[in-house]
């Protein structure tokens, strides 16, 4: 059975807490799974959550801050002891080369795993398969950062009473589906276009066309909003987002599920970053992110 949710394996921004691990995140994707930002402590995290290093087959890290990548040395050793048996494929910012070479070969191990390094360097699709495109686009921190946009391709839904009018069924709705039309009847009439879903991870960043470009239309987007809306100037001096930010940004993205993470160790009380994202006008389904928490993708309308 087909799966896509997103597991979170940590939350807390620039260091860990009693409650909140370094940053983690795992997009089940149906067959497939894509860790964004392991920071430290990853791989213990996703033992508590029951993930497998089978279970991985992307890779993606934002930026090279210890709190979104400090975990890949131990995740990518723990892919290689327990010899996943397929390809993986790692993205980062290609300007931290040295930073992901140091992280890979931090210790001796030995490699017994095919790990691709496929570095971004611009705005655009970094790997297109039947499933999905993936696609990056670059966004506004002290440091290159890169947020990431995964887009299922569009489908086609059979409508029945439309092909019972026409008298289409059994192997001849295979076959219009195949040929485009049948018996003078095109597709078209029969059915319609079945919108692929579509989820965004944005990290760190201040508000910037790279952010709204990745959020627009998505059905689950995880987004940064560190601070608060009164520290909006701490915000953006230190390239980061508030709650009513990534509020404002879903909101007009028409984002049906908005996941909020990377909170700053300052504040105390989670339940403001939802008051806040909901006085921004934000409407739609809202979780404010904790370790451990399961987020499953909007079913289709």
């Amino acid at each position: 059975m087909s799966v896509r949710e997103l597991v979170v394996l940590g939350t807390a921004s620039q260091v860990p807490t009693r409650h909140r691990n370094h940053n983690g995140y795992l997009l089940r994707w149906d067959g497939e799974g894509i860790l964004f930002d392991p920071g430290e402590g990853t791989q213990r995290q996703m033992l508590r959550a029951g993930v497998a290093a089978h279970d991985l087959n992307r890779i993606c890290v934002t930026h090279f801050h210890g709190d979104h990548s400090l975990g890949l040395a131990g995740v990518i050793q723990r892919i290689n002891l327990d010899r996943v048996p397929h390809e993986i494929t790692a993205h980062y910012p290609r300007s931290g080369q040295r930073f992901f070479e140091r992280l890979r070969y931090a210790t001796a191990y030995r490699e017994t795993v095919a790990l691709t390094e496929a570095p971004v360097a611009a705005d655009g699709p970094l790997a297109v398969t039947p499933a999905y495109t993936l696609d990056a686009r670059r966004l506004s921190h002290p440091v290159e950062s890169y947020g990431y946009r995964l887009t299922e391709p569009d489908g086609r839904r059979m409508l029945p009473d439309r092909l019972a009018a026409h008298g289409i069924k059994g192997p001849d709705v295979g076959r219009i589906q195949r040929d485009g039309s049948l018996h003078g009847v095109p597709l078209d009439e029969v059915s319609e276009v079945r919108r692929g879903q579509r989820f965004a991870f944005v990290m760190d960043t201040r508000l910037c066309a790279g952010v709204h470009a990745l959020a627009e239309g998505c059905d689950l987007l995880v987004i940064e909003s560190t601070f608060l809306d009164e520290d909006e100037t701490l915000a953006t001096d230190h390239g980061h987002l508030t709650a009513g930010q990534a509020a404002r940004v879903a909101r007009d993205a028409g984002v049906r599920h908005l996941v909020l993470t990377h909170f700053s160790q300052r504040y105390s009380d989670p339940e403001e970053f939802e008051r806040q994202a909901r006085a921004a006008g934000y409407a739609g389904e809202l979780t404010v992110a904790r370790d451990l928490t399961r987020v499953p993708v909007p079913k289709r309308r």
